[in-house]
């Protein structure tokens, strides 16, 4: 979880892979209202965003039914969001990507090829409410020198007190 551009795909991909599970890329859940609505500079409010997450939410559902876990990218930027997800698979661990807004805001200028503007960053970190004290997550802090494969050693190091059978 965390806002865009702080590298949730990449190390949803990169973890996936090193675990050996599934993975999904939120934005894929996203109905094309959605994206009209960002590609023209319009934050996502809460009616939007419902459906998304309740999209995500079943397939987390359906990747613990089949007893596989799995690996999603999603902003989750609010509690009652992770509740929602939390719905569909009550044992999803929240890992918050975060860095500095200026990092963020540096990899959103040069990305290219995504619906997502950067004008958008300011409304994410404005509607973004830390993982609280009892939700199931920790934090990495994605610093200006990682690599992408450091930062998963670091998620898997993270991951390892809660499933400590991870290689």
């Amino acid at each position: 979880m965390g806002v865009a551009g702080v590298g949730k795909t990449t190390v949803a991909e990169l973890l996936a892979q090193r675990l050996g599970l599934p993975e999904a890329e939120a934005d894929d859940f996203h109905p094309a209202a959605n994206i009209a609505k960002m590609s023209a500079g319009i934050p996502l409010d809460d009616d939007d965003r419902e459906p998304w997450l309740r999209a995500i939410a079943g397939w987390l559902h359906e990747r613990g039914e089949a007893g596989t876990g799995g690996v999603v990218t999603c902003s989750a930027l609010k509690r009652g969001y992770r509740d929602i997800l939390r719905q569909g698979c009550a044992r999803v661990f929240f890992l918050h990507l975060d860095s500095s807004r200026r990092l963020v805001a540096d990899r959103l200028a040069h990305r290219t090829g995504h619906f997502m503007p950067a004008s958008l960053l300011d409304s994410q970190y404005a509607v973004l409410e830390p993982l609280q004290a009892d939700e199931f997550g920790a934090v990495l802090e994605v610093e200006p020198a990682d690599t992408p494969h450091e930062l998963v050693e670091k998620a898997v190091a993270l991951l390892r007190p809660v499933n400590g059978d991870l290689a």
